[in-house]
């Protein structure tokens, strides 16, 4: 277990991968999907699940009434936000369950069969195995296997032998040596998933025991060969995906259809790429200028609440090559009762004179962490921090022209506890691996672009390059 693994020089590394499989497979998964009249389901623990999705809805709400609505809608797919990457266990566990009993309830009553796919980070951060195994059990019905297929291609995530790398310029990084696996709520040492699995089930699933679906047998041979795979598979099954283009998540996902149709039960644990093509969603084009375009005369905003490296670095980027009015929002006074309050009418005060003035602002927390490194104490200064820059954006009162949120968690919360967003629909990404969301006629800011931009994608200008192609269009 923990076995070292040692850098991979990318280009040299797919140079000798087997080629591709020939066959484009999408048509071939939507036929399936149609066959099996399937809504998938995506429980997603931040809103960075929509990176691959377009013309796609999000609930952020799971009541029954919304749940049955979205089963008797006959699109193929929905997203719905869970946000249990800012939760303890305990509270992502009762979140869980309390999707999975409404979604059963809701598909009896429209006669809708379903398929559920735990949309998690592809960096291996969030509550695994706990969210899996919820799943498993609220669905009160034996589970076959577990796949986990954490890559991402637009966010240079890729699996190679059991294997998850991180790409940093032109290196492949194994991931348990980059600073995701330092995070202090869900870190680990382990970069070969079995390894990762023992680690993350304490030994309960031996890494021994966890199968992998390499590339040579995905693009060897094909659907057929990974469909008898599944079917063998039994009790829970983990079983670890290699991929490294949506090809051959495409192979993987016909054949999970194609084994379910067979009898199989699959559950998924998946960054956003799979997560999209098992749900037959067409892979998003660039978003056009016309559906960028903005509320003309108001300032647009920018909220940066994510800690991660690159964030700091585009936020850097962005600072230093933009002409923007900007408010630094101290993290220690946040998480200081006699400061706290200080600091978020001074943050109020500035992007509401920002916005009605025309003047895109933007709010970052202080880059240094005051958090603790207790997982539990972690999660909740995290919490508090997010509480403080939600107050803010709810009492700014003047609507801007665009809202880009940099940060998983920050997003989230600002969408559901600050924006008051029950329904939002995706329509596309502004680069790739940032989506974009309208937001619903319920929200605080009916129709408003909202931009959900994830710590850990793009180059150090891409939140440079996002701004940029908002405010041209306005």
């Amino acid at each position: 277990m923990n076995t070292l693994h040692r850098p991979l020089n990318q280009a040299q590394t797919f140079a000798a991968l087997p080629p591709i499989w020939a066959q484009p497979l999408m048509p071939l998964i939507r036929q399936q999907l149609a066959a099996r009249r399937e809504k998938t389901i995506i429980l997603d623990d931040d809103p960075t699940g929509t990176q691959t999705a377009a013309d796609t809805t999000v609930l952020t709400d799971w009541s029954l009434e919304l749940v049955r609505a979205e089963l008797d809608d006959p699109s193929p797919a929905v997203y719905i936000l869970t946000n249990t990457r800012a939760m303890s266990p305990e509270q992502a566990k009762r979140v869980n369950h309390e999707i999975v009993v409404n979604v059963r309830e809701a598909a009896r009553n429209v006669d809708r069969p379903f398929s559920l796919i735990s949309r998690g980070d592809s960096t291996l951060r969030g509550h695994f195995p706990l969210e899996t195994d919820t799943l498993a059990d609220a669905l009160a019905t034996l589970i076959d296997a577990v796949l986990l297929v954490p890559a991402f291609m637009a966010g240079g995530r890729f699996t190679l032998n059991g294997v998850h790398y991180v790409q940093e310029g032109e290196w492949l990084m194994p991931a348990g040596s980059t600073p995701f696996a330092a995070d202090p709520a869900f870190g680990y040492r382990a970069s070969a998933l079995p390894d990762w699995v023992e680690e993350k089930t304490g030994g309960a699933v031996r890494s021994g025991d966890v199968w992998i679906i390499t590339l040579e047998q995905i693009r060897q041979h094909g659907v057929e060969g990974v469909r008898q795979l599944l079917m063998r598979a039994a009790n829970r099954r983990m079983i670890a995906c290699d991929a490294v283009t949506e090809r051959d998540l495409e192979v993987l996902a016909l054949a999970a259809l194609q084994a379910e149709s067979a009898g199989k039960r699959l559950i998924y644990r998946t960054a956003a790429s799979f997560a999209a093509i098992r749900a037959g969603i067409t892979p998003p084009q660039p978003i056009s200028a016309a559906a960028l375009k903005g509320s003309s005369g108001r300032g647009g905003l920018i909220v940066v609440g994510s800690y991660v490296p690159k964030t700091t670095l585009q936020l850097k980027h962005l600072l230093t090559t933009s002409t923007l009015s900007q408010y630094e929002v101290e993290v220690s006074a946040l998480l200081n009762v006699q400061r706290r309050t200080g600091v978020i009418d001074g943050a109020i005060e500035a992007a509401r004179r920002a916005i009605k003035g025309g003047q895109t602002i933007v709010l970052f927390t202080s880059r240094q962490l005051y958090i603790e490194k207790d997982g539990m104490n972690s999660l909740r200064d995290s919490a508090s921090i997010s509480e403080g820059l939600v107050e803010i954006v709810a009492n700014i009162g003047t609507v801007p022209s665009f809202i880009i949120a940099k940060g998983g968690i920050t997003s989230s919360d600002l969408a559901t506890n600050a924006l008051h967003v029950k329904r939002a629909r995706v329509i596309g990404q502004i680069i790739p691996g940032v989506p974009v969301w309208r937001l619903g006629e319920e929200s605080a800011f009916p129709g408003l672009l909202y931009v959900v931009f994830p710590g850990n994608v793009g180059g150090d200008d891409a939140l440079s390059v996002a701004l940029t192609r908002l405010v041209s269009q306005e």
